[in-house]
């Protein structure tokens, strides 16, 4: 497994990091925490040593896993989580009020949270788990962050960004107080190439490329036929003719890969990967051969520059989280 900086956190982190959306059991069903469990051991022992994870994953439940795994092993591993809006409303609408979202008091609260639920005394990585440009300028955020980093219970501090809004992180990172940000990035959404990366770049912040699948869009694994459980997130994320959609794309990007001899998950992953400004690429998985199958990819290096133009054509401006 390949290393990579955590921009100018310093840290160093495997180039595949492990997302821990789906282990949390609420919003991805037909899982278990027992799987999740064997998952998480098995992506330590390959030396994945990022884990992304956030309280809103069911509750703190995924962070209450990964607290369970990191005891075990006792491994060096470095945990980021995510501070939820207070309205519970994905992603930050314009207009709300940061009172409504991320009032002081309530960011310093929901890090003792999560403090507890990872059994430690110090995040690695926290981060807000939404975000409105229009909020730049004002204290709260400001304070919570300077004063949680002061008190030794965050070292680092950064943002996800809003689902297919990778400009509006523009601002805050120009402040010079966040660390890092967390950002859709996939074949198919490539638009954090045009302005964030640059910016990222001369501010030395670290990138977490979340979503590189696009939520098994870029597995193959999503047909028209596919049925989804009552109630999960991917019934939602591909309601209507979505599937259609999906397979149309997919089966397009497969043709023009038809001579590369891998997988197209492989080579979505090698992707994200290829641009030097990402530090670490965080799919997810609950089973044992997805992790393994995903730590495989840092070994195969990044795509050609000819690999790389073919998959420019199939950039593809959609947002399904909506």
């Amino acid at each position: 497994m390949r290393n990579r900086t955590l921009g100018r956190t310093g840290l160093q982190v495997s180039e595949i990091g492990f997302g821990a959306w789906g282990i949390g059991g609420k919003q991805w069903l037909n899982g278990s925490d027992e799987e999740s469990l064997a998952a998480l051991r098995r992506a330590i022992e390959l030396g994945i040593n990022l884990i992304d994870t956030a309280f809103a994953y069911n509750e703190g439940h995924s962070e209450r896993l990964i607290a369970q795994v990191a005891a075990e092993t006792k491994a060096p591993v470095t945990i980021a989580t995510k501070i939820p809006p207070k309205n519970r409303v994905w992603p930050a609408r314009k207009g709300t009020p940061i009172e409504e979202v991320f009032p002081y008091d309530y960011i310093v609260d929901m890090t003792e949270q999560s403090l507890r639920n990872l059994n430690t005394d110090c995040i690695d990585l926290q981060q807000l788990h939404v975000w409105n440009p229009d909020w730049v300028h004002f204290d709260s955020w400001r304070r919570g962050i300077e004063d949680l980093k002061k008190s030794g219970k965050v070292k680092h501090f950064g943002i996800s960004i809003n689902d297919h809004q990778p400009d509006s992180a523009l601002g805050i990172i120009e402040t010079g107080l966040i660390d890092t940000v967390q950002v859709i990035y996939n074949i198919y959404e490539q638009s954090p190439q045009i302005n964030l990366f640059e910016a990222c770049k001369k501010h030395n912040i670290g990138v977490l490329a979340r979503c590189p699948l696009d939520e098994g869009a870029l597995t193959g694994a999503v047909t028209v036929d596919t049925v989804f459980e009552p109630g999960e997130f991917r019934e939602f994320y591909f309601r209507g003719d979505r599937k259609a959609q999906v397979v149309h794309a997919f089966n397009a990007l497969q043709a023009d890969l038809a001579n590369s001899g891998e997988a197209v998950a492989t080579t979505a992953l090698r992707f994200t990967l290829s641009n030097d400004v990402v530090s670490t690429v965080i799919p997810g998985m609950r089973k044992i051969c997805n992790v393994e199958a995903n730590a495989a990819v840092s070994a195969a290096g990044p795509l050609s520059p000819e690999t790389l133009a073919v998959l420019k054509r199939h950039a593809w401006n959609k947002c399904f989280y909506q």
